[in-house]
């Protein structure tokens, strides 16, 4: 990853590092620190005069000029130019350079200047200065010492090299971690609108299934009814008036259903502490017409099932009966729950004129939407649901669910 330090005007340096909040203060109060104590020790040992005169002033404009940095200086700001760090650094460390040729006890200072080269400058400009900062230092120090001393000549330039490279790396590792967190927010951000297009997903396909099994089939009882009505309007009227009864009746439940339907409630025969069991006796009821006779019986020990469970086989059973009366041309069928010891089945057999499962239409289709939502119902709860069927031998739809359907994900 390529090195850098300036920013656009428009980003801002991370607010959520703390590193960036406690080092300005640190680096400011050490400078301070070591300005006063060299301009204690040059006076300590120099007696007053006009050089000493000059040295004071020049350590004070020092301070006033590095007082100007929290305001003009090296915080990188969203509303601060990029070149008025450089030019208020540059002005600090001359000024700081003319104090030390004219005391070299202010060579001390050097080691927060460094810091804040390397703080304010990219790593092409802050080593050249870091080089010069050294080489002042140096040759201050030299100028302290009675003769030649190797130690001064090794020390600083040993002390810089450490201090630069590890703060680069540091600044390199901030880097790499600000982008790995920015690389985490913008997939936190894709998984989250993947999350909410799969959600979208589900619900349409949830809303067409439900539509599917109340709406739709709903209405296409009654048009069935309406159709019988007027075919016997002038031969039979009562029969078309019990036909035009009947439909009104489909339209009241139906009624009921879109209102629960919008709701997201549950199916309008399981409302208000309604059973499987009552719901299905009901069903069959009313599905016995238009020559179709239709019987429902229980085996096993009836047990109680989680909502989602009931609705969805009430569901099935309704969709099954459904295309018994449309498509099968079946004169009897058979509604028959069973309790195993860890399932509960649902048989919906008639005796109609059968199919060929493997030639079914695709989803969409004409006819089409009926098996795969109720496939995929059951599924949502862990259960299967299989067709046996064969031209001229009638079909068995079978729906199973475990007692224990896993939790809604």
């Amino acid at each position: 990853m390529r090195h850098t330090r300036h920013r656009s005007p428009e980003s801002s340096e991370p607010t959520a590092d703390p590193d960036a909040r406690w080092l300005g203060p640190v680096v400011h109060l050490a400078f301070y620190a070591l300005l006063g104590g060299s301009l204690v020790r040059y006076l300590l040992r120099h007696p007053p005069g006009p050089g000493v005169t000059w040295v004071v002033v020049s350590a004070a404009l020092l301070a006033l000029l590095y007082a100007l940095g929290p305001v003009a200086g090296p915080a990188r700001g969203r509303d601060r130019p990029a070149s008025r760090p450089l030019v208020w650094l540059v002005a600090v460390v001359a000024a700081w350079s003319v104090l030390t040729v004219l005391a070299p006890s202010f060579a001390w200072c050097a080691a927060p200047l460094l810091i804040l080269a390397l703080r304010s400058l990219p790593a092409g400009a802050a080593i050249p200065l870091a080089c010069l900062l050294t080489v002042l230092v140096v040759v201050s120090l030299q100028r302290l010492s009675d003769g030649f001393d190797p130690a001064v000549l090794v020390t600083p330039p040993a002390v810089a090299a450490l201090m630069t490279g590890v703060f680069l790396h540091m600044e390199r590792q901030a880097e790499r971690r600000r982008a790995l967190i920015e690389d985490l927010l913008r997939t936190r951000r894709d998984l989250a609108a993947t999350e909410r297009r799969e959600g979208a997903l589900a619900e349409r396909a949830r809303l067409s299934m439900e539509i599917h099994d109340t709406l739709a089939q709903g209405l296409s009882s009654q048009k069935m009814l309406l159709q019988a009505a007027d075919r016997v309007w002038e031969s039979d009227p009562a029969a078309a008036r019990e036909h035009v009864r009947e439909a009104a009746r489909g339209a009241g439940r139906d009624l009921a259903e879109a209102r629960r339907f919008v709701h997201d409630l549950a199916p309008a025969d399981l409302a208000d502490g309604g059973s499987l069991l009552a719901a299905l006796r009901r069903l069959a009821e009313r599905g016995t017409k238009d020559g179709l006779t239709v019987r429902h019986h229980i085996e096993g020990v009836p047990l109680p099932l989680p909502e989602r469970g009931e609705a969805a086989l009430l569901r099935v059973a309704q969709g099954a009966l459904a295309n018994v009366r449309q498509h099968a041309g079946a004169t009897r069928a058979a509604v028959t729950l069973s309790y195993l010891d860890d399932q509960v089945v649902l048989d919906v057999a008639d005796d109609g004129r059968g199919f060929d499962p493997g030639a079914l239409p695709a989803p969409g289709r004409e006819g089409g939407h009926g098996l795969p939502a109720m496939r995929a119902r059951v599924a949502q709860l862990g259960g299967t649901l299989t067709v046996e069927s064969a031209p001229g031998e009638g079909t068995v739809l079978t729906a199973s669910i475990p007692l224990t359907p896993p939790e809604p994900r």
